[in-house]
């Protein structure tokens, strides 16, 4: 199915490109990127910086560093929803990149990935930018399957966006979407047979510095992103983030990230 609707859009853009050559180039590229993602991308637990090993928080409140998570993550047990709002950015190409590259961040919400290393169910936005062409993906993502795009959506930057999820057992659960400013909310619902089981032991609010063939994609700068009205379903009990361990972004021996926290948001800075 995947080959013939390639080869359907391929004749598509080629037509469009008569008329509009650069238009059908950037959505050529899109598409190209929404097959590799369908493949290929995906979230991951947070490594320790410039490492594949997975960093593992304590209850504390001390800043950590990974190399692909930003954020705040609360450790304890009985964590069964997340939630929280953000405004969409406008990626841009960091400093000294090349516009020939494409460089992306995410921004999502989740359940487990650290504490718990058999499965995080998330859902979030991909920010990315090649040039002056900026383009956004809401997903999905029981890992450790692949993120899978939400259809019927469509966002852009300046968008509030509300992402929630939802665990109905360890097997199953909800993610959820909506484009708080055009009203639209989409939904995706696990109902078993997911690669791993839940422990509930975390929650977290991240940008991340997500995977595609199995390496971090180039960072974007991705300007502010603030988590607010930041929430997680504790035993049955609403919290918010306080107390959560603050991690940021450190790659090559350079922080990219700050992170604060206050008792209901999470804000997360490139610098």
């Amino acid at each position: 199915m995947k080959l013939s609707t390639t080869i359907f859009s391929t004749s598509l853009l080629a037509t469009a490109a008569i008329a509009a050559p650069l238009t059908a180039q950037r959505q050529a590229r899109h598409e190209a990127r929404k097959v590799a993602r369908a493949n290929n991308r995906e979230s991951h637990p947070p490594y320790k910086s410039d490492t594949k090993e997975i960093l593992h928080f304590n209850e504390s409140s001390h800043e950590s560093y990974s190399s692909n998570w930003a954020g705040a993550v609360l450790v304890g047990t009985g964590y069964t929803a997340v939630t929280a709002e953000f405004t969409v950015p406008t990626p841009k190409v960091p400093s000294g990149g090349s516009s020939r590259t494409e460089y992306c961040a995410s921004a999502w919400v989740g359940i487990d990935g650290d504490t718990c290393d058999t499965a995080i169910l998330q859902t979030g936005v991909d920010f990315c930018v090649q040039g002056s062409s900026v383009s956004y993906d809401a997903w999905y993502e029981w890992y450790p399957d692949y993120a899978y795009d939400f259809s019927g959506i469509s966002i852009s930057a300046g968008n509030v966006i509300k992402v929630t999820v939802d665990a109905t057992s360890t097997t199953a659960g909800t993610a959820t979407i909506e484009n708080v400013s055009t009203g639209k909310t989409v939904t995706h619902t696990f109902t078993g047979g997911v690669d791993g089981d839940l422990c509930e032991y975390n929650a977290e609010w991240i940008v991340e510095d997500f995977e595609s063939n199995n390496s971090l994609v180039p960072f974007a700068n991705f300007g502010t992103v603030t988590f607010s009205g930041a929430e997680a379903t504790d035993g049955g009990s609403t919290v918010g983030p306080s107390g959560a361990t603050i991690i940021d972004i450190k790659q090559n021996n350079k922080v990219l990230t700050s992170s604060s926290i206050t008792s209901s948001s999470v804000t997360v800075e490139y610098v």
